[in-house]
């Protein structure tokens, strides 16, 4: 399963399978649904411990750095089990399937961490 990585894309060749790595963290423990709202719009819920928000803000500002075509927006409150968040990403139509391979793996990856 890849991702599909665009021209636009600004991190070097070298870093892209450690940056897969903590997305694949990521999804694996905390996504718990994948909701794809347009072409270009898919909306994650994610729970987690304490410190969630701060784990997400922090990858998805280093992601934004090498790919500004990509959009992202936590918003969250605290759960009784945990923090409950929602990441919203979005892109521009040109880059659809981008976002596509995003939520495709996002989605089989949380279904193999919960599993």
């Amino acid at each position: 399963m890849s991702i599909v990585v665009p021209d636009a894309c600004t991190l070097p060749t070298a870093e892209r399978p450690l940056r897969l790595a903590e997305f694949d963290d990521l999804f694996a423990t905390a996504v718990r649904r994948v909701e794809p709202i347009t072409a270009t719009h898919v909306r994650l819920w994610l729970t987690g411990p304490a410190g969630l928000e701060a784990t997400v803000r922090d990858l998805t500002a280093r992601e934004t750095a090498c790919c500004s075509f990509l959009t992202f927006a936590v918003t969250g409150e605290p759960a009784d089990d945990g923090t409950a968040l929602t990441l919203d990403v979005e892109v521009p139509g040109k880059y659809a399937d981008v976002l596509a391979s995003l939520s495709e793996r996002a989605g089989t990856v949380s279904a193999r961490g919960t599993s």
